[in-house]
């Protein structure tokens, strides 16, 4: 089963980082501690900070450099306008598979 999860949070992993960001904003290692102390302990870190740079590059997020008590500033984290509207549209996409799913998952009804 974790392999599959790993499969599945592929696919989803952005619109998940994108509602983190929503609550608050967060730096890298944040994200991948929360998201592992909610159970997805098979992310690396490496994959958290590589989604950064992409949903930066994309203007989903601005960016603060924060000083850092060990070693060089931190780069914070937090949705702006056009990162929330990209979360909504994540939704939307979620609750319309889910909805299809479990019609399926109920004998396709």
């Amino acid at each position: 089963m974790r392999k599959q999860i790993t499969e599945m949070l592929k696919g989803t992993l952005e619109g998940i980082v994108l509602a983190i960001l929503a609550g608050r904003p967060a730096y890298g290692y944040e994200i991948t501690a929360w998201l592992r102390d909610q159970g997805f302990s098979d992310i690396a870190e490496g994959t958290i900070y590589a989604l950064l740079v992409r949903i930066e590059q994309r203007g989903l997020v601005d960016v603060e450099k924060v000083p850092s008590e060990k070693g060089p500033p931190r780069k914070v984290f937090s949705l702006n306008a056009q990162g929330r509207e990209q979360l909504e549209e994540f939704w939307r996409t979620w609750s319309f598979l889910a909805g299809r799913l479990e019609q399926l998952r109920e004998g396709g009804k």
